[in-house]
Formats: C-alpha cells, structure tokens, sequence
C-alpha cells in the first residue's frame, strides 16, 4: 500500500516501542494499577474535565456508558435514545443490548454531523430520554444548541467523541457538552495505545458508576469514602467480604498497565499531532474548495479542527465511483464514510423495526468516503491527494 490509512501503530514508533519494552521489563505488574490512574489524571487535565475513567476500548465505553446510565436509575429499559444515523456499530448496539430503543437521527452532509434542526424534527413526533450523538471524523454539528435543547427537554446527552479528540468550539471542547464522552485510543486513532479507550465526565455520580461497571460491579476501585459508602448500605462488614461483593451490573473492561503506560507517553505528542492533522487538512481543503466534484464541508464554527481522516463527500454516487477508482490505483487506502446510513447495517435491520428517512445519511452512505490524515504524512503523499482530487 502506497499511502496506508495509518504508517504506525504509534506517533515515533521507534522511541515508543523502546520506552515500551523497558516499561514491561522493569514493571512489578501489568494489570490495572498507578500507570492507569496516572494516565486517567492527565488525560482529565487535557480535556478540561473533572473525571476521566479508562476503559479497555472505545467501545466498551460506549457500553459502560449507558449501563452505568441504567444502573443510576437516569434511564431504563424501553427508553428511547436517540442517535447519529452516520456513525459506528459500537455507538448503537449498547442501544439494543440494554434493551433501549434506538431512533435514528440524520446529519446534514456540509457538516457531515446530526444537527439541532434534526433533533427538533424528530421530537415532534418522538419523545427521546436520552441522545447519544457522534461527533464524526473530527468535525461536529451545533452541539452548543443541542445542549441547550436536551437541557430544556430534559434529554440526557451522551457524547461519541472517538474521532474528535481535541476539536475545539468557542463554547469548549468536544466531549465536554453532555453528562460523559467516549474517547478510543485504537490504532489509527488520534493517539494510539493499541486498544483503549476513555470517558469524561464532569458528575461524580456517573463517574463513580463507570468506575463500578468498568469492574464486574464491585467497588475495589472506589476510594475509600466511596467503598465505607456502598459497604454501608448493604451491610458489608469486612475487607474480606467486599473483595467479592458486586453492587450492580458490570463487565470486565479493565485495561491493562501497558494501556496506561502507552496512553501517558503518547500524550507528548498530542497537541503537536493535533496541529499537524488541522494543518494538513486545511491545505488539502484548498484544492476540494477549487473541484466543483466535491462538497465543501463547513466548520466556521469550529476553533480548533482535530480531523481524524480527510473525508471526502462527492455530490453524486458516479463521482463517487470515479474518485475510488483514482484512489485505489494510486495506492491510496480508503474506507467508507464510517457506517454509512446506521439502519441499513444487517444488525439494524434485525433488530429494529422503526425506520426512518434519512437522506443525509444515504448520501453520505452512497457519496462518502475517507482517506488517512495524520502527522506522519510526507510532503509527497500530500501532493498525491492534491493531484487526486483535482478533477
């Protein structure tokens, strides 16, 4: 592959992979310890948050999200979430395995994201307890307003923010809008420790949940005010006992020392790698601004444009199938436009009966596609992109 999604696994591989090995050979244990807690402090200190748990991936965030959601009594079985139709799996099967209703809600293509205007129109004739909305490949909708309207709805918003890690509006940060975010560290994400993955949140409650959840319920990873409280309410009378107590539903997603030792060292690079993604893109963007082949994606109210991918949004299915053939003999790996249009994924369709038009997302469905953005880009690879997209 001439111009992979992704060159390495890690920002300087070479240096990480050397203060990796010494990581393991010095370390006194390799499953969930200091490096997780060291790496969760400083990645709530970047996103200007309160707390940040770490999780195993992205995904099983997303999940923890919502069970620990459950388990607080804020939703429960039946509710109706809604959702970005354009997203990943990860985002909308929780959905479905919590025995929620998942409605679909659809993006607009110049943003490529959900937009207040669609919640309005779904709520119309749709009551939505909760809504789990992705902000897509680095880009977001007007997620300020959207707040403002599950706050007066009192709708429980949820933020995917796997590929918008360090995006910035004038009203804060992505991930910072609704009770808690989703961040994944997977490979040829913004950072990468292999797998991995994050949430923030400003609530203690939620947070102390997450923290439940995160470890098949039981409380050993609770402080020791948060332990004397949930051992007092359920009569746990010794240090003995509460080793294998479990309060409330929860899953093994416990990440491992290696996780939090990678997710710490990668933080380095973080805003240096964040610039060079915006600086990229928005040299690739003047020559998409010049090819009338393209829609140009709007983000005026966007401050800082963390992309996770250059996406690339051709006005017809035809120019579509003209732009892959270029890319794919030129040695280019690309992808869809993530998941395309949610409910037409086979899982979805097996699961849910309530459909919905969403011609945004079939667009994005039939005219999208994206290909790799990230610092270790070289000035020729950059040059092939430019020549691809000129029409």
């Amino acid at each position: 592959m001439k111009i992979p999604l992704m060159r390495k696994a890690f920002l300087k591989e070479e240096e990480t992979k050397r203060a990796l090995s010494d990581f393991i050979l010095n370390a006194d244990r390799l499953s969930m310890d200091i490096e997780c807690k060291k790496f969760e402090k400083k990645f709530a200190l970047y996103q200007k948050c309160k707390h940040a748990i770490l999780f195993n991936s992205g995904g099983s965030a997303n999940l923890a999200m919502l069970q620990a959601l459950k388990n607080l009594g804020k939703l429960k079985d039946g509710d109706k979430v809604g959702f970005s139709a354009l997203t990943w799996s990860t985002n909308t099967m929780p959905i479905i395995q919590l025995n929620m209703i998942p409605v679909a809600l659809d993006c607009q293509p110049d943003t490529l994201n959900t937009m207040s205007s669609h919640l309005l129109e779904r709520l119309k004739n749709t009551d939505l307890q909760a809504l789990f909305i992705t902000n897509i490949l680095g880009f977001t909708g007007d997620i300020a307003i959207i707040r403002e309207i599950c706050n007066e709805k009192n709708i429980i918003l949820i933020e995917d923010n796997c590929e918008s890690l360090g995006t910035e509006l004038p009203e804060g940060r992505a991930g910072n809008f609704g009770i808690g975010a989703s961040f994944s560290f997977f490979v040829a994400h913004h950072m990468s420790t292999i797998e991995g993955g994050m949430v923030c949140t400003d609530d203690d409650d939620f947070a102390e949940m997450l923290t439940i959840v995160r470890a098949n319920g039981w409380d050993r990873n609770l402080t020791e005010e948060q332990q004397k409280k949930w051992r007092g309410k359920f009569g746990i009378e010794s240090e003995f006992q509460a080793k294998y107590t479990f309060y409330d539903l929860g899953y093994n997603f416990r990440p491992t020392e290696i996780t939090g030792f990678l997710g710490q060292y990668q933080m380095q690079f973080l805003d240096e790698n964040i610039k060079k993604r915006e600086q990229n893109y928005l040299r690739i963007e003047k020559v998409i601004k010049e090819n009338d082949d393209f829609i140009y994606l709007k983000h005026d109210h966007i401050s800082t444009l963390s992309t996770f991918a250059f996406p690339l949004v051709c006005k017809t299915p035809e120019l579509r199938a003209k732009y892959l053939k270029k890319f794919i003999e030129a040695g280019v790996e690309i992808r869809p436009m993530i998941a395309g249009n949610m409910q037409e994924q086979p899982f979805y369709k097996k699961y849910v009966s309530d459909l919905y038009e969403m011609p945004g997302a079939d667009m994005m469905h039939s005219n999208g596609f994206y290909c790799g953005n990230y610092p270790e880009l070289l000035e020729e690879d950059l040059i092939v992109f430019e020549n691809l997209l000129r029409s």
